[in-house]
């Protein structure tokens, strides 16, 4: 049950934020927040990570579609074995960022994006370069959990693999 709860949990926290940030903040708006070191923004992603895709909503949206059915599958066979808590946090992780994205794209036709990353200014030519890049990027909270439990699940199979 606990791994149901999360992975609902997930997906609610996340999808309320996104109404909240739908409503209160025009799309682009950037607002510094914690020292500055994140910034709020709402940013509309058509595609799937990074905007890929986003020119092919449709083949973007039933790739996430059936993506979340197969491993929804994978899931409710790993909910019926012993043990596993690993792959079963992974799971209700991944699944409740991919639920919240997949929903989005279904419903809104776009991915509510809403945190990015700011970091201090260097003089370090290579970083500059990579905090550019990575500053660019705009996340939600789906994505974190769709990320966290993409590594839980590698850990968990890391020692069968051998």
């Amino acid at each position: 049950m606990k791994y149901i709860t999360t992975l609902v949990s997930l997906f609610a926290f996340d999808n309320a934020v996104k109404d909240y940030i739908e409503a209160c903040c025009e799309q682009g708006m950037d607002k510094p927040v914690l020292s500055g070191r994140f910034r709020i923004r709402n940013y509309h992603n058509t595609g799937a990570m990074f905007n890929l895709g986003g020119k092919n909503r449709v083949v973007v949206k039933m790739l996430s579609l059936v993506f979340s059915v197969f491993m929804t599958g994978v899931f409710a066979v790993t909910l019926t074995t012993k043990g596993n808590v690993l792959l079963k946090s992974g799971l209700a992780l991944l699944l409740g960022g991919a639920y919240s994205n997949t929903y989005d794209r279904l419903k809104r036709q776009y991915v509510v994006d809403y945190v990015s990353f700011h970091f201090p200014p260097t003089d370090r030519k290579e970083l500059k370069t990579f905090q550019k890049a990575f500053e660019s990027v705009v996340f939600n909270l789906s994505d974190f959990g769709i990320m966290i439990g993409a590594m839980l699940i590698v850990i968990s199979q890391m020692g069968k693999a051998s």
